[in-house]
């Protein structure tokens, strides 16, 4: 017995919505979400850095994985909800600013309680591993089986590769980052 499951982001259709009058909340509300969101990851690397330099190295790069699709995907609906590019770039970036308050209340608490830096630590675990197994599979697993699938199939797994490696390498040295920073 197999059980599929398909996985889409559409929350509401996107194309009805833009040809809507409510282009300009569709655009505010993904700049809000992409603060909060943004926010929510910059919490996660300031635990994670004053938990352990290769901890914090180790959230950045997969945070920055995650979210270089995601922000372009962001700004080319914010292009099609009739924003300039300029505008555009401008509310994507201030929407990034989000990570580097987070980061610093991250590092606050970090610092100052144990109990609640782990409890961010695992949530950012889970998180990841949601993404991983929920979202990234399936789709990879979907691709995969596409007409040129054995290219894709080769490319995501020379990406899995790297991160592997990336992530390996920054536990092996870990205790060099300490003399580097």
């Amino acid at each position: 017995h197999t059980h599929r499951h398909s996985h889409t982001h559409t929350h509401h259709n996107h194309e009805e919505l833009l040809n809507s009058e409510g282009i300009k909340d569709l655009a505010w509300m993904i700049i809000m979400g992409d603060g909060l969101h943004n926010f929510s990851d910059g919490l996660a690397i300031g635990a994670a850095f004053s938990s352990s330099i290769a901890a914090g190295l180790g959230t950045s790069l997969a945070v920055f994985c995650h979210e270089l699709p995601h922000e372009l995907g962001d700004f080319a609906i914010l292009l099609q909800a009739g924003m300039s590019i300029k505008k555009a770039v401008l509310y994507n970036g201030l929407s990034a600013c989000m990570a580097f308050i987070g980061v610093i209340i991250g590092l606050l608490i970090g610092e100052y309680t144990t109990s609640v830096k782990l409890w961010l630590l695992a949530v950012t675990a889970g998180g990841f591993l949601y993404v991983a197994l929920v979202d990234m599979l399936p789709t990879m697993k979907e691709s995969a089986l596409e007409e040129d699938g054995f290219v894709r199939f080769i490319f995501q797994n020379i990406g899995f590769i790297l991160g592997v490696i990336f992530m390996l390498l920054i536990a092996l040295y870990e205790e060099n980052f300490g003399k580097i920073f």
